[in-house]
């Protein structure tokens, strides 16, 4: 057997945060810049499955055996394929892992994991996963990161396509019939989701007459994005992003740094800017062309942030 290679795409919030959780829409794209990575090769007879992750601290090794071992994403993601496939005894296989997508940092890292590992492991025991099962199957493991995700990262990172999403209602992706560019800046240090997320419901149960307002607005501007998006206009993005920014600062969301990044960004040709994911840390995107996006990068980059990159949405 040749060894077989699959990837997975990170994935970026584009517009939406906060709100979604409050039952306004949320629009969320393929991270292309950053992919996870996973190459299946054959090992001696008798040898079981291993999951070789060379870029970790401890270079880790993983056995993989049958069951349910829910302590472990990526072993329990390749116990759910055995299980999906009626495999009933692990394969002599090693599944190596490389991946540019950081952890804990708003990318869709754990589902761009997962989906790649089920991918390459499938296609390893000849049975390949179209794309509903594999969505499926990286939901379940997305469980045991997130209690009850929203679904947005698996269904972005496994169609590779935007995602429109509303709490409680199905996904719908769409097409983007024009590319346009992000620079994405990361902080280098995040705040837990779920404590910003308290945050803003603790903000909405005092104050929902200031609130609530907020929360449909950052809809209607989701909304009218993907209509932008949709119908090749993404250039216009600009003052969506920047209103979209100050209405997630009302909420206190951003931070003197995200501020400043976005600031900065803006004074070196970009055409709007806001932060991406939970905020109070994390990261920030900025809508350029292929002229503004290496000032913008640089100037980042000297304002601090950990890294930096340019990413082609579509």
């Amino acid at each position: 057997m040749k060894p077989i290679v699959a990837t997975a795409p990170g994935k970026l919030i584009l517009f939406g945060e906060h709100a979604v959780v409050h039952g306004q829409p949320a629009l969320a794209v393929p991270l292309t810049a950053l992919r996870a990575t996973v190459t299946a090769e054959p090992t001696l007879p008798n040898s079981g499955l291993h999951i070789l992750m060379p870029d970790s601290r401890h270079h880790h090794t993983l056995r993989v055996h049958l069951g349910e071992d829910t302590e472990n994403g990526l072993v329990y993601t390749a116990q759910l394929v055995l299980k999906t496939l009626g495999v009933a005894t692990p394969p002599d296989l090693k599944l190596i892992l490389h991946s540019t997508i950081p952890l804990a940092a708003g990318f869709g890292s754990g589902a761009a994991v997962s989906a790649a590992l089920a991918r390459a492991l499938a296609q390893a025991l000849h049975q390949p996963f179209d794309n509903e099962t594999l969505n499926e199957l990286v939901y379940e493991v997305e469980k045991i990161h997130h209690g009850t995700p929203s679904g947005i990262d698996n269904t972005v990172i496994v169609y590779q396509q935007p995602v429109y999403f509303v709490r409680g209602k199905p996904l719908e992706t769409f097409t983007i019939p024009r590319p346009f560019l992000l620079v994405v800046g990361n902080l280098g240090h995040a705040t837990p989701t779920h404590i910003t997320v308290d945050a803003v419901r603790d903000l909405a149960e005092q104050k929902p007459q200031r609130i609530q307002p907020i929360f449909n607005r950052i809809g209607a501007i989701a909304a009218e994005a993907r209509g932008l998006i949709e119908s090749g206009q993404p250039n216009l993005l600009g003052p969506l992003m920047d209103e979209n920014h100050a209405l997630l600062c009302e909420l206190t969301v951003s931070d003197d740094e995200l501020d400043q990044f976005c600031r900065v960004a803006k004074q070196a040709g970009a055409m709007g800017a806001k932060l991406s994911g939970g905020g109070r840390g994390g990261n920030m995107i900025a809508l350029v062309d292929e002229k503004t996006a290496p000032a913008v990068q640089e100037v980042l980059k000297q304002a601090g942030a950990a890294s930096v990159f340019t990413t082609q949405v579509g």
